[in-house]
């Protein structure tokens, strides 16, 4: 009988920290895409969209329609989760990332940016042709370590802290 009790409460105790863990990358992913969403649009203008589009299926996403804006909508809330669950899954290890969100957040934001830079639009269909200037690098470190590290460090930090 005892034995039932343990492994019912494992059971629970389970599905406790994956609801956790889902919510925590839920929200921190979703909060951190609209907001970056948002402010591309305000910088960029809405067609900020379709160039998120390019990246996957090349010159056919300058082309606009609906079908183009949700795939480019779909792809950057895809990323956004991508990076709020890379963000969860090592703050499992390193627990001072759920102790400390606003300088890991930040941090987060700034890492977030170089690799998309460095890495991720270098490699994609919508080939960056010119190089970015300082200026620009600067610009967006600073709005991806507020609109993305932040949120996605805080909603870790509030959902999954004990997870």
């Amino acid at each position: 009988m005892m034995e039932a009790a343990v492994i019912g409460q494992g059971v629970s105790e389970s599905r406790s920290t994956a609801r956790s863990a889902v919510l925590a990358i839920g929200v921190g992913g979703l909060v951190a895409a609209a907001l970056d969403l948002l402010q591309a649009c305000v910088l960029f203008g809405h067609e900020i969209i379709l160039v998120i589009a390019e990246g996957l299926v090349g010159d056919r996403g300058a082309q606009g329609g609906v079908f183009y804006y949700g795939l480019g909508v779909v792809l950057h809330v895809f990323i956004a989760l991508c990076f709020a669950a890379f963000y969860y899954a090592v703050s499992r290890k390193l627990t001072f990332m759920t102790e400390y969100p606003l300088v890991c957040g930040l941090c987060y934001g700034a890492g977030v940016q170089l690799v998309m830079m460095l890495i991720v639009l270098p490699h994609c269909a919508f080939h960056q042709r010119d190089p970015i200037p300082v200026n620009g690098m600067l610009e967006g470190l600073a709005i991806h370590m507020v609109v993305v590290g932040l949120p996605i460090a805080y909603a870790v930090s509030r959902f999954a802290k004990n997870a």
